[in-house]
């Protein structure tokens, strides 16, 4: 691991490109650049094996709307693929640190990722990631409720484990709340998104 990190630390410092290891799995993660809301472009680390995003500090609010288009279809494309459980614990592909599960709000969703304590960054799974940018939403009680009406047991949308329905209302596991990609949803965040892009191109 430290021999890891000196040589990153060295592309670091001589302003190479390097892929980084995936902080869940190991794996080098495919290093793909999206538009820049403001101008050039932003370089993310996605982990296609563990359905995982490395977000360097700032880069998610960075995004053009296009750039989280580009993201979401991405995601959809993949979403048949099972994703590798994260290992635990889990260090800063940027420094030695390690990585803290952080449990943060994005308007009426609730969100989980885990950070660098020395902020270079966070790992942040799919799910999270379309909860972030509203394309997933969570449950009200009154759904929830109709859905225990009809079916005992459903799998976690963030971590995969199974949640007792007639027990929980969130992952007992990684304490996610029950979630849905919602069609209206979906289609509400695409308009905002298009109408967004449309703004900045013009």
């Amino acid at each position: 691991m430290a021999r890891c990190w000196k040589t990153r630390r060295r592309a670091i410092l001589f302003g190479m490109t390097m892929s980084l290891a995936c902080p869940g799995c190991g794996t080098l993660m495919a290093h793909q650049r999206f538009a820049h809301r403001m101008r050039g472009d932003v370089a993310l680390d996605i982990c296609w094996d563990c359905h995982a995003i490395w977000f360097d500090q700032y880069e998610s609010a960075q995004l053009a709307p296009a750039a989280v288009l580009s993201l979401f279809r991405l995601i959809h494309e993949h979403r048949g693929q099972t994703a590798r459980a994260l290992n635990e614990p889990m260090r800063c592909p940027r420094c030695p640190a390690t990585l803290v599960l952080t449990h943060d709000r994005q308007r009426s969703n609730r969100l989980r990722y885990h950070r660098c304590p020395s902020d270079h960054g966070r790992l942040t799974s799919f799910m999270q990631f379309l909860r972030e940018k509203e394309f997933v939403r969570s449950l009200s009680q009154p759904e929830i409720d109709t859905l225990r009406a009809t079916v005992a047991q459903v799998a976690c949308s963030s971590c995969g484990a199974i949640v007792d329905l007639a027990r929980d209302a969130a992952c007992s596991y990684c304490r996610a709340p029950l979630a849905i990609l919602d069609a209206a949803a979906v289609e509400k965040a695409l308009a905002a998104l298009s109408e967004a892009e449309h703004k900045r191109a013009a």
